[in-house]
């Protein structure tokens, strides 16, 4: 009798379910293979004399060339025809809302010293049909994409798919939050199911469009220049923990075969372009290669906290982060607070005040997240600049400092985000002038925080009286 139990017919992956009807290959920054027809992919080689069924060779890189090997991002396509085979490029109106230089030369951005925040973004009115490209509008960001360092905040609201349109940005990497309505995205290598609770990646110069399988949408978009992102290191941590690299996923290869008119909206420094083209962009047959569109569930996240005493700094809820010039100081972090265990001894438990060198912006996907003066609810928007000081309301404040403590569940039910960078951030007309959400956060919740201080002077005098030390107002 043979000892054999079973084997594998072929690599893992996810299968389809019945709100994602798609399959995805698992890993983050893996060098994937896929191919919608078997033995397509060329054997040993990329850019064979010929293809298998005369598809055409295109490669797209994410990094130079010469990036070192553990860093360099780029992928081969084979495909029925190239990307190069267009009727060339014209401008299109400019979207007023869509910002791309944050500089503070712009007349059109402004610094903001105080908290901001906004109600939720709307959806389009059902007669104004507009799609996920029309309906970018740009809330914060720094920099400019031209110098390749900085980053931009959008929100999206969009009642209509993009039909025979795709999109192309050619500034930054776009990770994207659907808060509102569920997101079927068709990219050039494959198709991807986003609902809210997960995020997506598409990186800059990849080709994709979007569908509205809910009907209208509404989501968050932290877009960034310069790098790419990436899997936080984790330390001390060890291996395993925050966001496991199995849980990330890519699609498989998709192709359409239809020979009618599109139109490529092409992102480049802010501005748009349209490429007109007589061939769907959906059409790789095969491809290969590490610079893929990913996406990820939040409710994977593995959190970790303080199991003693006191908090660890906020660097623990990262998901992903994105590197800038400057050692050690992130570009952009994305954070993420959801229920949890908190079981920390002797401790004031919710966020304590501070001042942050970093900007920090906040969104809610769903649930409640309290301790605020500003009506944070899902789809609404908060931000803090540089060394704005920030923390909960005196109500909260009295409520975590005579509770009597014990393991409990935080922020059940609830799925909020930080958009988190080194750099100063400026904010847009839009969002100042134009939004009509805007409101400033209610000072008026910290002015109970009075100088108890004053309220203990025996007290303090007769500590100091017993160390030997003269009585609080006595001139040495």
């Amino acid at each position: 009798m043979t000892t054999f139990g079973a084997s594998a017919s072929n690599a893992y992956s996810v299968p389809p379910k019945e709100r994602d009807p798609y399959q995805y290959q698992v890993g983050f920054g893996n060098r994937f293979a896929s191919e919608a027809i078997p033995g397509t992919l060329p054997y040993a080689q990329n850019t064979p004399q010929k293809v298998k069924y005369d598809l055409y060779t295109e490669g797209i890189n994410g990094t130079p060339f010469v990036t070192p090997r553990r860093d360099n991002q780029s992928s081969w396509l084979y495909r029925i025809r190239p990307s190069v085979a267009h009727q060339g490029f014209t401008p299109l109106p400019d979207n007023p809302d869509l910002e791309s230089c944050f500089l503070p030369l712009n007349p059109k951005v402004h610094f903001s010293p105080t908290q901001l925040a906004w109600y939720p973004f709307d959806i389009p009115a059902e007669n104004d049909k507009t799609d996920f490209v029309s309906g970018l509008k740009t809330i914060a960001g720094n920099g400019e994409p031209t110098l390749r360092e900085g980053l931009a905040v959008h929100v999206y609201g969009a009642n209509a798919p993009m039909g025979s349109r795709a999109f192309c940005n050619s500034d930054g990497d776009f990770l994207v939050l659907p808060q509102h309505g569920r997101l079927d995205i068709q990219t050039e290598f494959g198709r991807l199911m986003v609902r809210p609770g997960e995020l997506v990646v598409i990186q800059r110069g990849i080709k994709y469009k979007v569908g509205l399988p809910d009907g209208p949408s509404r989501g968050y978009i932290l877009e960034i220049f310069g790098s790419h992102f990436e899997l936080p290191d984790l330390g001390p941590l060890g291996t395993h923990g925050l966001a496991n690299t199995r849980d990330f996923e890519s699609p498989v290869a998709s192709f359409d075969i239809d020979q009618s008119p599109w139109e490529i909206v092409y992102k480049v420094g802010g501005k748009l372009f349209a490429c007109k083209q007589e061939h769907t962009p959906f059409d790789v047959v095969a491809w290969s290669g590490n610079y893929v569109p990913y996406k990820y569930a939040l409710e994977k996240f593995v959190h970790v906290g303080s199991i003693q005493r006191d908090h660890i700094d906020p660097s623990i809820f990262c998901v992903l982060t994105a590197k800038s010039k400057t050692p050690g100081a992130p570009l952009a972090d994305f954070l993420i607070f959801s229920g949890r265990w908190d079981v920390a001894t002797g401790t004031f438990r919710p966020p304590y005040y501070h001042r942050n060198c970093a900007s920090e912006m906040m969104g809610l996907i769903y649930g409640d997240y309290g301790g605020r003066s500003d009506e944070f609810a899902p789809g609404g928007f908060s931000y803090e600049n540089s060394f704005c000081p920030h923390g909960v309301s005196y109500d909260e404040f009295k409520k975590a400092t005579e509770a009597e403590l014990g393991p409990m569940r935080v922020h059940e039910g609830t799925l909020a985000f930080m958009f988190e960078t080194a750099l100063q951030v400026t904010l847009t007309d839009y969002a100042m002038k134009r939004s009509g959400k805007l409101h400033e956060h209610e000072p008026k919740m910290w002015d109970n925080l009075k100088g108890q201080f004053v309220n203990h002077i025996d007290e303090i005098n007769a500590d100091l009286k017993a160390a030997g030390l003269p009585a609080l107002g006595t001139k040495p």
